[in-house]
This record gives structure tokens, C-alpha cells and sequence, in this order.
């Protein structure tokens, strides 16, 4: 099975599993046996698809009884979840950091269907190009000004 495939695999079992509880807490060395990969493999999931943008707060513990907790984070109001998102974000960003935030907003109901379809195709490789100097930093600012103007609809 492909890196990809099993990448799939394991978010789609801890996102089950936190579907069902508030917290999961794994090791890695027991996941990495359940679904015959490295432990590296657990945590490069961990890293790019449990990240604080995609709505996860993400504790670890090393050493023998070492292990990784995951917990979604659930911001009360709308605008402390902007501004916390907008903190976050980066001088530049990656279209799959990018898509990340853009599906975040859609999982929090502040952007529709539509406007995620929308975003997706407007920070595309298409539109801005790949290995474009200045991709990164075109993505990030379409970000930020889409954030802004959810904050500012948010107060009006």
C-alpha cells in the first residue's frame, strides 16, 4: 500500500475514533504495528492532518510510556476562532496548508459549499501557478483578506 493510502487509512481511523470520544490518545509504536508502517508514518499524520488550523490540539509525550494525545478544539464564538486562525497563519502558505484552513472554515459553518468550492479553485496551482516564486505568499495574503472579511462580517 502507498504512503498516501496509509496516510488516508490512519486519519480516517483517529477521526472515527474522535467522532465517537472527546480525546484520543495513541502510541505511536502500537499504531505503527496496527497498520503495518513505521512510526514516522504516524507521526507525519499527525503533523500535516491534526494541526491546531484543521481544528486539533495535538500533545505528546516521549519516552517508554510516551504517547500522543488528540483532542479537537471547540472555539466558543466565531471571532475568537478568526483571529485565533489568523494568528496562525503565515507569511506563506502551501496549497495544502492553504486547503486546510479553507475546509476548517467550512467545518466551523463560516464559509458555504459554494464559497469553499470557490477558494479552493481561486489558491489552485492553476490560478496561481507552481513553482511560482511568490505562490506562497499570493496564497497566504487570499487567506488572510478572506479571514479578515469574515471577521468583519462577524462584528457587523
Amino acid at each position: 500500500m502507498n504512503n498516501q493510502n496509509m496516510s488516508d487509512l490512519i486519519e480516517a481511523y483517529l477521526k472515527t475514533i474522535l467522532q465517537e470520544e472527546e480525546v484520543v490518545e495513541i502510541r505511536r509504536v502500537e499504531m505503527a504495528s496496527q497498520f503495518s508502517c513505521v512510526p514516522s508514518q504516524i507521526n507525519y499524520v499527525i503533523k500535516t492532518r491534526f494541526t491546531l488550523a484543521q481544528g486539533y490540539m495535538v500533545e505528546s509525550k516521549r519516552g517508554g510510556g510516551g504517547y500522543i494525545r488528540i483532542q479537537r478544539v471547540q472555539l466558543g464564538h466565531n471571532e475568537d476562532y478568526l483571529c485565533y486562525i489568523s494568528d496562525l497563519i503565515e507569511e506563506r502558505l502551501t496549497y495544502s496548508e492553504a486547503n486546510a484552513v479553507i475546509e476548517q472554515l467550512f467545518q466551523q459553518n463560516l464559509l458555504t459549499k459554494s464559497e469553499t468550492q470557490l477558494l479552493l479553485s481561486i489558491i489552485s496551482y492553476e490560478v496561481i501557478g507552481k513553482h511560482n516564486e511568490q505562490e506562497d505568499y499570493i496564497r497566504s495574503n487570499i487567506i488572510k483578506a478572506v479571514i479578515d472579511r469574515l471577521r468583519y462580517e462577524e462584528k457587523g
